[in-house]
């Protein structure tokens, strides 16, 4: 079972795109993984830095990191994704995992 860090843009979209955060989660979790989802680490939002400190700090636990789309649009997705590749952990594309998981286990 891998330890999975969600991670996509947020800031300037409608419901700080929490919506497709819990989605992704669900279907993640329902495949057995676990799965650190920053909206649930920051319910309530608060400043860019005081999440990002909280994000990063719950990334270390994980060892992938799963992407939604967009990422690459985010400041925060993005330092999200170069810490992990800096670190050697695995970077994916979160709805190819859950493709790749429907496939095996279907």
């Amino acid at each position: 079972m891998k330890c999975i860090y969600l991670s996509g843009p947020m800031t300037g979209l409608p419901g700080l795109n929490f919506p497709a955060f819990a989605t992704m989660t669900t279907s993640l979790r329902a495949a057995g993984h676990t799965v650190t989802n920053p909206a649930e680490i920051n319910p309530d939002g608060g400043t860019w830095n005081d999440c990002m400190r909280r994000d990063i700090a719950a990334l270390m636990d994980c060892d992938t990191v799963a992407t939604l789309p967009g990422w690459e649009h985010s400041k925060g997705a993005r330092l999200e994704v170069l810490i992990a590749e800096r670190l050697g952990m695995t970077v994916v594309n979160a709805h190819d995992l859950v493709t790749r998981e429907a496939v095996t286990n279907g």
